[in-house]
């Protein structure tokens, strides 16, 4: 047998929880805040219980995680600076996502032709029968004569925001099923008809070899080598897998699973498997049924009386919503854009406090940054703008132009613009970022090397 490779897509834009999720932080890196340790003490994410999962059966060390450059920092203060990463250039879709993916297995790591890959998303919540399914799914593909392997879901519910998998009727009690058609996001009288016709839901694992999608690649004339892929990467099409590829395919096997998996892509849902009705600093009156409270902020949320609702309180945005009207939250805040306010880093996290533009016509941005003990922010530039630093708490070196020294509690320091800085935690620091100049943007930053190993 050989050994299961696995690609894990960490995708989404972050709507359908806002204010928890947006552009920086998807659902996948959500956690909820326990009610009694709403001061940075948090349960895990989907991402975390997802690796967990892989670890516990042996896949973790073969898994590859595909993203976008702006999750990185978060995926490895989630998982740790050694998982692996295969990052996009550019945002595209699942398919140019496992193209690149696959060309990187097959170049990087010589991952043979006939060695099977499965993919699966990161952000779903699923038992460890879900997991052990895909790991037969691997098993049972290798002898397998199909071209694809799905895995396909038993139904709880009737839902618009599913794809649906039809099997040939003669089939609908075996484990291994063959495709008759695909249904896409149908609607309600269209889901409870499909679902009493034995249809699945298609939650988005592949199976396959590592030469079906080399040959595709080939076919179109991209290159199979991960280097020259990526070079480019923002030429090849934005299209999901199902679309470009699944769809097309008539030789697929489909793996059936009864039990638990959800994607928790709604507050309705996501509520639902919450073991706290209060969640941060807060007050929930006793007739307050079936409500949820999840607070990120350091002043209390008081719910008096109302029923069926979630509301939500970050330092993005405050939502208070009817549970079942929550699935119509994306299409409400498409127009809401702005910079997130809160950030989970490689080195630790920072929370925006505020942002003004003041009389002289200057952007002052104040943060709340917290560093972990050992971890380091990088030694950079920014051209446009001063940084002044209060420490709060714990001790750090600190790194200006090459000059290096210790700084601690009560300590100010002004970092001009053009002037290289870093810092690092000796002990855990709190400290406040004021960021001030013409413009204020996380993309005005330059990264230099620093050996914070060498003598000073």
């Amino acid at each position: 047998m050989n050994a299961i490779r696995i690609i894990l897509l960490s995708g989404g834009s972050g709507k359908r929880l806002w204010p928890l999720s947006n552009d920086y932080r998807s659902k996948q890196f959500i956690k909820v805040m326990d009610n009694d340790n709403f001061d940075g003490d948090f349960n895990t994410s989907m991402i975390q219980r997802v690796w967990t999962h892989l670890s516990e059966i042996d896949l973790a060390s073969s898994a590859v995680i595909a993203a976008g450059r702006i999750q990185q920092d978060v995926i490895q203060s989630q998982l740790g600076d050694k998982v692996p990463l295969i990052l996009e250039p550019v945002k595209r879709d699942t398919f140019p996502a496992i193209c690149l993916a696959s060309s990187f297995l097959y170049s990087k790591e010589n991952v043979g032709d006939d060695e099977v890959i499965v993919v699966m998303p990161v952000d779903v919540d699923a038992d460890e029968g879900f997991f052990a399914s895909i790991k037969q799914l691997a098993l049972d593909f290798e002898s397998s004569k199909a071209q694809i392997g799905l895995i396909g879901l038993k139904p709880t519910h009737p839902s618009e925001k599913f794809g649906y998998m039809l099997v040939e009727p003669t089939q609908t009690d075996s484990k291994t099923l063959k495709i008759d058609r695909f249904v896409e996001k149908p609607s309600m009288n269209e889901a409870i008809d499909l679902i009493s016709r034995g249809a699945l839901w298609n939650c988005g694992v592949f199976a396959f070899r590592l030469g079906y999608i080399l040959r595709m690649l080939e076919a179109d004339n991209w290159p199979t080598q991960y280097e020259s892929l990526l070079e480019q990467y923002h030429l090849m099409p934005s299209i999901s897998f199902d679309y470009q590829v699944v769809e097309k395919e008539k030789n697929i096997d489909v793996r059936r699973y009864d039990g638990r998996w959800n994607d928790l892509g709604t507050w309705n849902e996501w509520t639902e498997k919450m073991p706290n009705q209060l969640n941060g600093k807060g007050i929930l009156s006793e007739d307050s049924l079936n409500t949820h409270v999840i607070n990120e902020l350091q002043v209390p949320v008081v719910v008096m009386g109302i029923s069926n609702a979630v509301v939500v309180a970050s330092p993005d945005g405050v939502l208070v919503a009817d549970k079942e009207l929550s699935t119509k939250l994306k299409d409400l805040i498409q127009n809401v854009s702005a910079r997130p306010m809160y950030e989970e880093t490689i080195y630790g996290w920072y929370r925006v406090i505020d942002v003004e533009n003041n009389p002289s016509g200057q952007q002052v941005v104040t943060k709340r940054v917290h560093i972990w003990q050992g971890k380091n922010i990088s030694y950079q530039i920014h051209a446009h703008r001063d940084e002044i630093w209060t420490f709060i708490s714990g001790m750090a070196e600190v790194v200006i132009n090459g000059s290096r020294f210790r700084a601690s509690a009560g300590d100010v320091i002004h970092i001009q613009s053009g002037s290289k800085h870093a810092i690092r935690a000796t002990e855990a620091v709190d400290l406040i970022e004021v960021q001030i100049g013409k413009t204020v943007s996380e993309e005005d930053v330059t990264r230099y090397e620093y050996g914070w190993n060498e003598s000073r």
